[in-house]
């Protein structure tokens, strides 16, 4: 076993972003590639409990990127749009300089949902009609994306209210024509009647901090280099042993 292992702190906000993390932690991937992979939870608006921060106006002032900006996370991942956003406009603000290193592992299912008793079926209704996203997250830019299709840019109109919890109330109540959700809020939308709209996926991408080296991004990131053969072997191998163990358990 190691012991000369290299300290990472990482950020996780739920389980459904970041289970191949939280796998990785569990099973001691970490460990065997040499690193000592610290766990910081950085919720956002999906978790039940979630407060305010993850959704002030200054994005830098928001729960993760307060964390990272303090040097208490070296290295977090979110939507592929929201990560450029951030990498891009910390140099601009004055904030503590991040890098993308690779894409994330996870890829999230996304859908814009109306409540059971909306007049709304179709993705062309929504013009000029308020949906509720995250505001520069992954809810809002793929919103603009799924809804770019159907309605003129000029006429979306994405608000915030609130939380994932808070934003469904919106929904129901009227307050919102639509909200934009994930998983397992997407699930709780449809037991209690609510309609899909339409879905997507958001792609992620990690950003981590110049005080890594080469690697150890990557690796924190539970997914190999893709043109390192070598990773790639290890990370088939491993798959191979835990798919495996699975299997032996049905």
């Amino acid at each position: 076993m190691q012991t000369d292992l290299k300290l990472v702190r990482v950020s996780v906000m739920n389980a459904v972003h970041d289970l191949a993390l939280l796998v990785a932690r569990d099973e001691g991937l970490f460990r065997d590639e040499g690193l000592d992979v610290e766990i910081v939870n950085t919720p956002g608006t999906a978790q039940i409990n979630a407060d305010r921060q993850a959704l002030r106006d200054v994005i830098f002032d928001r729960t993760m990127e307060a964390l990272y900006n303090t040097g208490n996370v070296d290295q977090y991942r979110m939507c592929e749009w929201g990560v450029m956003k951030r990498t891009v406009e910390a140099i601009q603000c004055g904030q503590r300089p991040a890098k993308i290193v690779a894409l994330g592992a996870a890829m999230s299912k996304m859908a814009i949902i109306a409540a059971p008793n909306s007049r709304i079926y179709e993705p062309e209704q929504l013009k000029d009609t308020p949906v509720a996203v995250s505001l520069f997250n992954g809810s809002h830019f793929t919103t603009l994306k799924m809804l770019e299709g159907f309605v003129k840019k000029e006429h979306i109109v994405v608000v915030n209210a609130g939380t994932m919890q808070e934003r469904l109330e919106a929904v129901r109540t009227g307050k919102v024509a639509a909200g934009y959700f994930m998983e397992p809020w997407i699930s709780v939308a449809q037991k209690q009647g609510f309609r899909i709209l339409m879905e997507s996926h958001s792609t992620r991408s990690e950003a981590a901090s110049d005080d890594l080296d080469g690697p150890t991004p990557h690796l924190a990131n539970a997914t190999p280099y893709l043109f390192d053969e070598e990773a790639l072997e290890r990370a088939a191998v491993q798959i191979e042993r835990l798919c495996g163990r699975e299997d032996s358990n049905l």
